[in-house]
């Protein structure tokens, strides 16, 4: 699943256009590494988001298998790591 996708499907992002946005101006990476909006997700995958406030780590923990999950399902597809 692509970045820009899965950001939107598991609530991290209100939209997808936001997170093409943020993928554009380079504030979101994975593992280490900042990304395109057509790059591919897997599990264990480490995805960083640079905010102004500071950053947040989240670990892909599953793949969602429709466009979008309810925000209390996050957690079966993310967990935020310290």
């Amino acid at each position: 699943m692509r970045i820009d996708k899965f950001l939107n499907s598991v609530n991290i992002t209100k939209r997808r256009s936001v997170a093409q946005d943020m993928i554009a101006n380079g504030v979101v990476s994975i593992n280490g590494k900042v990304v395109k909006p057509s790059k591919d997700v897997a599990i264990g995958d480490v995805i960083t988001i640079a905010y102004l406030s500071g950053e947040k780590k989240y670990c892909v923990l599953s793949l969602p298998a429709v466009k979008s999950t309810p925000k209390s399902e996050q957690d079966k597809y993310v967990k935020e790591m310290q």
